[in-house]
């Protein structure tokens, strides 16, 4: 009888392919060679295979490869650049790092990504065309770009994204750090704008057993700029013709990422089944809204969502059943503490804010057993019912 069920389960992974990983790691312990060398650069190139690039960059975290990205661009004081106001801080925590403003826009209701209906609305009613680019009215700031976010595993709409980009001459940085795997019109994720930033955090569909993280892309001159700036802008070493950072892959992390990379695209089926398991039986369910996923999508279920007006409350029960669940995320990212004064308020935008106070993640991940999936089905029905 299951009377227990993490939100996520690492321990029972790793027994899975125990010995992969193990042996991986034995290789660099017997190399001695840590940071960057030749696991990191076959998992580049493993990685920029996957999603169909030329280029992969090892980086020290998804954090990096998102401020890499900026850096890269030349986004720098008096640029903007539009973002969701709903995810995790480092989608915009980017843009202010190199002196940036994050411009923000509302979410799709439904899939929790970046409205692109009113992006477009955003640059057509509080910007304008000058000879020097895109610029926003109220602060006189130089839009350059537009970082989506691909939420829980699906993407974004990013056909209408590069059609508005192209447009208005702006660049596309994908925060793909929940959808390695993913796919929009059968495009992988990451592909898609000019450069596309993963995760490799621990809980990631492909985790490491650290910190870590890639920058992809086709456009040769950005890769060579990301290469160069995440060893502190040096070419060659201790020659420094850029002011970069030190964020590097290192070796070790690499190793168990080569070891779980030829398990993913059979993890991503199975949480595929999981997620219809769950869909079948919290149908009907009163007050709870399921996940939904564009027809033109491939969702890899990083996290599965469910909506609800008495979330917390249904948070509560759960855990009193010892069944995990989590809040991604539990405050709008306009309403941050530090960017108050800036000129947000509650009520700016709505659908990010109200997905803040009812989104609630349970667990799902390749190793969840039907049983278990059961008796979290079971007590959200019993809450359900209790609520009547």
């Amino acid at each position: 009888m299951i009377t227990e069920v993490p939100l996520l389960d690492l321990k029972a992974q790793y027994a899975s392919i125990k010995s992969e990983v193990d042996s991986q790691i034995a290789d660099v312990l017997a190399a001695q060679h840590f940071i960057l060398g030749p696991k990191v650069q076959e998992f580049e190139e493993k990685i920029a295979a996957m999603c169909g690039v030329k280029h992969a960059v090892g980086v020290a975290s998804c954090s990096d490869a998102l401020l890499l990205a900026m850096m890269a661009l030349g986004v720098g004081p008096g640029d903007s650049v539009i973002t969701t106001a709903f995810s995790f801080f480092a989608s915009c925590g980017c843009v202010s790092r190199v002196g940036g403003r994050p411009l923000f826009c509302d979410i799709e209701a439904d899939t929790y990504n970046i409205d692109s209906a009113k992006v477009e609305a955003l640059l057509k009613g509080e910007c304008e065309q000058t000879a020097q680019g895109v610029r926003h009215r109220p602060t006189g700031t130089r839009v350059r770009a537009i970082i989506p976010v691909h939420l829980y595993g699906q993407c974004a709409n990013m056909t209408a994204l590069g059609e508005i980009a192209e447009r208005f001459g702006l660049r596309l940085v994908e925060d793909a750090a929940q959808s390695i795997g993913a796919r929009h019109r059968r495009k992988p994720s990451g592909a898609m704008g000019a450069l596309g930033c993963l995760s490799f955090f621990p809980t990631k569909n492909l985790g490491a057993y650290g910190d870590g993280g890639m920058v992809v892309t086709n456009d040769d001159d950005l890769a060579k700029k990301v290469r160069i700036l995440r060893v502190h802008g040096a070419q060659p070493k201790y020659f420094n013709i850029m002011v970069g950072m030190n964020s590097r892959l290192d070796a070790l992390q690499a190793a168990i990422l080569l070891a779980k990379l030829p398990h993913l695209a059979d993890w991503a089926v199975v949480r595929q089944e999981k997620a219809a398991y769950y869909n079948r039986g919290l149908a009907g369910v009163a007050g709870v809204t399921t996940p939904s996923v564009r027809p033109e999508n491939e969702c890899v279920f990083h996290q599965y969502v469910i909506r609800t007006k008495e979330r917390d409350a249904l948070m509560a029960f759960l855990k009193e059943r010892r069944i995990g669940s989590a809040i991604y995320y539990p405050q709008a990212l306009h309403l941050s503490g530090c960017y108050r004064g800036i000129g947000w308020a509650q009520g700016d935008f709505p659908e990010a804010e109200s997905a803040a106070r009812e989104t609630l993640a349970l667990p799902i991940y390749p190793e969840l057993t039907d049983e278990q999936q059961d008796y979290v089905i079971g007590s959200v029905r019993e809450f359900s019912d209790r609520k009547r």
